[in-house]
């Protein structure tokens, strides 16, 4: 049974997989562990919705909005496809009551746009704004969608990264590229230091030696 889930696993998304199993973890609002019939553990990502990650004001209630209503409890998960981190991506639905949807309704998630065009799901998300439900009782500031939120912390990440050459390098008494220790020298002694002659064809790229 096992190697006839990871086959079936391995033919999204051209099929849709329905397992049935019991819910053992909650990693936060959107992201769950599901130990099927069959005794496998799955980890799913519930589709076309995203809930605040768990340093994001909301985050921790989201997740335990998702735990109130599935952990410990038998499920069904209808998975539409894998994403880059090999999690199934799926519809989950506790009886006749659609998770995906009452995370939304409830104003612990959004819709995730770039991957819904669930009208349904967007008429919950209006409704639960409307009446100020959960995310939407913060301030403006904090109602941050994830995607947004992540892409902004991985920016912030990069720029922390990169080197600051203003302070890295000192104007001092170097004045020939045999002097220079790295081409980033070179174009800090250039742009910040005004050594022209470093640039000798004019072209913007100080010190071919180093700088090609």
């Amino acid at each position: 049974m096992r190697q006839l889930t990871i086959l079936l696993l391995t033919l999204l998304p051209s099929l849709t997989l329905a397992l049935d199993g019991k819910v053992i973890s909650i990693s936060d609002g959107d992201t769950l562990t599901l130990l099927t019939t069959s005794r496998e553990q799955v980890k799913i990502r519930l589709a076309e919705i995203d809930t605040p990650e768990k340093a994001q004001p909301y985050g921790q209630k989201a997740k335990q909005a998702l735990s109130n209503m599935v952990f410990q409890k038998n499920v069904k998960a209808e998975i539409q496809t894998k994403d880059k981190y090999g999690r199934s991506i799926a519809h989950i639905y506790l009886g006749e009551t659609w998770i995906n949807a009452e995370l939304v309704k409830q104003g612990a998630a959004w819709v995730y746009d770039h991957y819904s065009d669930s009208k349904e799901l967007k008429q919950y998300e209006s409704e639960a704004k409307a009446e100020k439900r959960g995310i939407w009782t913060l301030p403006t500031a904090q109602q941050v969608p994830p995607w947004e939120w992540r892409r902004n912390k991985k920016a912030t990440a990069q720029a922390k990264s990169k080197p600051d050459y203003k302070h890295a390098f000192a104007c001092g008494n170097k004045k020939y590229c045999k002097q220079m220790t790295s081409c980033e020298e070179a174009k800090f002694y250039l742009n910040q230091c005004n050594l022209f002659r470093l640039d000798r064809d004019k072209d913007g790229v100080p010190c071919e030696s180093l700088c090609r």
